[in-house]
């Protein structure tokens, strides 16, 4: 019997030793949960825009937007005041404005101070996205003006639109004198400024200028035909 007691004794160190070291069990509890490293923050197809700061009362208020084209699928605030109010506000401004698809939402009570800098950076968002959205759906249009044959020499100019804005203006022929020379970039630079033909003649370069005024005339008017 004495044999057996210790024998006994070191069994049970061994199967305390097991469960010590025994795997632990996913209950399914856990809170943290870690996100797949392939998803994304945001759609290929989604466009982030910041909204401006609007600076109330309160304190500044400035709204994140996400567009996916025109659709507002998230809102997220960037700056607000440090109220309880404003606190308790923000998810109804969020979730009616996903509802109304704009900035025209309903102020919330005792909240109309952020509602107020809330809907303004929204819309300034809404319209920089617009924008953005216009601009990058314009296609370009290369288009050369008619050849003017001046007492100094030819004048063509060649016009790029991007939808109907002057993007740039490029000579494809001048005279060959100092004074056109110098003129060319004033030229330029007042057909972008005027967005049009519609500018002064450059002085000292009368003939060139009219050259050049009749040449960009000319493809505007092609523009698009």
């Amino acid at each position: 019997m004495k044999r057996v007691i210790p024998a006994l004794v070191l069994s049970a160190a061994g199967l305390v030793t097991v469960w010590r070291y025994e795997p632990s069990v996913d209950t399914g509890t856990s809170t943290e949960v870690a996100a797949p490293a392939s998803t994304p923050s945001a759609s290929s197809g989604s466009t982030v825009v910041t909204g401006s700061t609007i600076q109330t009362e309160k304190g500044p208020v400035q709204v994140e937007v996400t567009f996916d084209g025109d659709k507002i699928t998230a809102v997220r605030m960037l700056q607000q005041p440090n109220h309880p109010q404003t606190t308790a506000a923000v998810p109804k401004l969020i979730a009616s404005t996903l509802e109304a698809q704009s900035a025209d939402v309903d102020t919330v009570s005792g909240a109309t101070i952020t509602t107020e800098g809330y809907k303004e950076s929204l819309q300034a968002a809404i319209d920089k996205n617009a924008t953005s959205k216009a601009t990058s759906n314009a296609t370009s249009e290369v288009v050369a003006g008619s050849t003017l044959a001046t007492e100094k020499g030819p004048v063509q100019v060649e016009v790029t639109f991007e939808g109907d804005t002057i993007k740039s203006v490029r000579m494809l022929q001048q005279p060959n004198h100092p004074q056109t020379t110098a003129a060319v970039p004033k030229l330029i630079a007042a057909t972008l400024q005027a967005q049009s033909a519609d500018i002064d003649t450059v002085s000292g370069a009368t003939i060139t200028s009219d050259g050049y005024m009749e040449s960009l005339q000319a493809a505007i008017d092609a523009k698009g035909a």
